[in-house]
């Protein structure tokens, strides 16, 4: 018979940071392929970018909302 063990306390995240550095690599990665101009067969790389960077600000909301619930 298995022993019973108590659920481990919460880790306390900083959930803004980790979303605001996924954003910002998404910022960086659209930046170097505006400089560097992907082939016209791979233009959709930069609205990868955009995309990511959009839920990113949305992601960004969402955390700061539940937080403050």
């Amino acid at each position: 018979m298995k022993q019973w063990h108590p659920d481990p306390e919460p880790i306390k995240t900083n959930d803004t940071a980790a979303v605001a550095i996924g954003t910002a690599v998404w910022a960086v990665a659209l930046v170097a392929l505006l400089i560097f101009r992907p082939a016209p067969e791979n233009t959709w790389w930069i609205w990868t970018c955009v995309t990511g960077i959009g839920f990113g600000l949305f992601g960004m909301w969402f955390v700061r909302r539940r937080q403050r619930n």
